[in-house]
């Protein structure tokens, strides 16, 4: 029995006590994960929540840091890196205050919002109620978002003009549109048989009342609010980066350790990213002189951008596409890991009112109870300018054996805390994705070398956001030279690489995990191998790397060193 006082008691309790708190302070990712305690609220995003919730995490990482390692196993010495990198990076980017001046296409409040009751199910009487509460809180939460913008602004920090236009686009779009056809009143539509008619009518009333009298004037207030306090003062495109507001500089630094976990120079990423570039380049170069006998690299970049038959021809297909994909992959896995997720993974379709301006894909992971599978959401607006060649890719990357595959094991581990289950370093997580696409190909998946430039395709696009997202926030990049520069060097579809560099706009840092979480996760291996020469076991290093959830880097080598007895 442990004794009061004794270390792995106290780091059990204080990882404990974070998740709960996360978990209060997010009430969306609370839902996304089946913990159905918070469905009513929405986040505080008042300067006071965030001060309150910054200086909760703040705490932790204190109280984690007085906690002796003598004692600990080597496992909870994992638990308390990770906690505090988790926790620190999680107050870091409260710090950095990018609600008060980030207007965002992809995941704004005009698209975030409209996507919770995909994954807040009403079962019950009472979830009906407390999706009614949670949609009427929509007015203020929108008041708030508005207000912060306001202040950043007063205070010279504006979002880049393309951005608010976008979101203004989507805004009018959904405001041109009847309530009936909102998302926010799809649960109407579900039968509700075990309710009571008084039940049914009342929900309807009430649902309906939040929208009409909550949602809609506040998205409005949104849109107006916009178009006139905001495009008047938005940066030109001429000054994208965070470089260029009060602070940005410096909170760019910490955005770049809460993605990689590392603390890493601009310009040493910026370096890595052109380095890795060059390689890839000259990979596709040599395929494509393959594939289609092409000589250089403009041309067979400009043959994978013109030729029509090389995109998908309607929506059904660019979902086929991903269907097939994700069903090899899952046939093919047994072979490569010993450890497989219980739950499923499917594919979904993109909402209207989030694909046009969205990435071409994302994931969104199970419900931690196991009422809902993973999801492969895929783009199939404008399906000619999705290309066939990147589909396979696409999918191995968010479904299997990318995303899926790690964030379901992470979620069903066994003897680790809550927040080691379901959060996690981003370099991590977006590193384990960029690295299952090659992968894919060693287990046998892609189906013609034309889908292998998918690969070549996607490692180039993952190395040119390590120049990218440096180039603009760090050294003063454009918008127009970061587009430019990603269609020299990959062959995106132009209204993909637009949403792209919208992304790292809105997203400082982010983009950074993806090469520098693969690249770790190749030097591990690359390591272990020469090491074990015949007696490498792809299974049992993958099974490691995914063993105890989405660790910080420096830990994750750590842990394969001991399983593997030693790098």
């Amino acid at each position: 029995m442990e004794r009061p006082g004794d270390p792995r008691e106290t780091l059990a309790e204080l990882a404990k006590s974070y998740w709960e708190e996360r978990m209060s302070n997010e009430p969306l990712s609370a839902t996304a994960l089946g913990d159905r305690r918070f469905d009513d609220r929405l986040p505080d995003i008042t300067p006071e929540g965030r001060d309150r919730i910054r200086r909760q995490y703040e705490e932790v990482v204190r109280r984690c840091e007085a906690i002796p390692e003598k004692g600990l196993p080597a496992e909870e010495r994992l638990t308390k890196t990770a906690l505090m990198v988790d926790a620190s990076a999680t107050a870091d980017y409260l710090s950095c205050g990018l609600d008060d001046w980030v207007v965002d296409p992809l995941g704004g409040p005009q698209v975030e919002l409209l996507n919770v009751e995909s994954y807040q199910p009403v079962r019950t009487f009472d979830e009906g109620a407390s999706m009614v509460r949670r949609w009427q809180a929509i007015g203020a939460y929108l008041a708030q978002h508005v207000a912060n913008l306001r202040a950043g602004a007063s205070a010279g920090k504006v979002a880049v003009r393309e951005e608010v236009e976008k979101v203004v686009d989507e805004l009018t779009d959904l405001l041109a549109k009847p309530d009936r056809e909102w998302a926010l009143l799809r649960p109407l539509s579900t039968s509700h048989d075990d309710w009571t008619e008084e039940q049914r009518r009342e929900f309807r009333a009430e649902l309906e009342g939040a929208v009409g009298r909550q949602a809609r004037p506040a998205f409005t207030g949104y849109l107006e609010f916009l178009k006139a306090e905001i495009l008047p003062r938005a940066r030109p495109e001429e000054k994208a980066g965070v470089m260029h507001i009060p602070g940005g500089k410096e909170a760019y630094l910490k955005l770049v350790r809460v993605h990689t976990s590392l603390d890493l120079a601009a310009e040493e990423v910026h370096l890595t990213g052109l380095k890795e570039v060059e390689r890839i380049d000259g990979e596709m170069e040599r395929l494509g002189k393959k594939v289609f006998g092409t000589s250089g690299l403009k041309e067979t970049l400009d043959r994978l951008r013109t030729d029509p038959s090389l995109y998908f021809d309607s929506r059904d297909e660019v979902e086929e596409a991903a269907e097939s994909a994700l069903s090899r992959a899952n046939a093919a896995i047994s072979k490569w890991f010993g450890r497989l997720p219980k739950t499923s993974c499917e594919v979904v379709r993109m909402e209207e009112h989030e694909e046009k301006h969205s990435t071409i894909a994302y994931y969104r992971q199970p419900a931690a109870d196991g009422s809902r599978p993973g999801r492969y959401y895929i783009n199939t607006s404008e399906p000619r300018t999705r290309p066939r060649y990147e589909a396979e890719a696409l999918a191995f990357h968010e479904s299997v054996p990318g995303h899926h595959l790690q964030i379901a094991i992470a979620q069903e581990l066994e003897g680790v805390p809550e927040f080691r289950k379901n959060s996690g370093v981003t370099a991590f997580i977006e590193g384990w994705g960029l690295y299952a696409e090659r992968l894919a190909d060693e287990m046998g998946l892609y189906s013609s070398d034309l889908s292998r430039i998918g690969i070549l395709s996607y490692d180039a696009w993952r190395a040119c956001r390590l120049v990218v997202d440096t180039g603009m926030h760090a050294m003063g990049w454009s918008m127009e030279q970061a587009i430019r520069f990603m269609t020299e060097n990959t062959a995106l579809a132009s209204n993909n690489i637009v949403n792209e560099v919208d992304r790292y706009i809105t997203w400082p840092g982010q983009a950074l995990a993806y090469k520098t979480g693969q690249l770790e996760i190749l030097r591990l291996r690359n390591k272990s191998q020469r090491r074990l020469g015949s007696k490498f076991d792809a299974r049992r290093f993958h099974d490691s790397v995914l063993g105890r959830g989405a660790i910080p880097l420096k830990a994750l080598r750590e842990a394969v060193e001991r399983d593997t007895g030693g790098l």
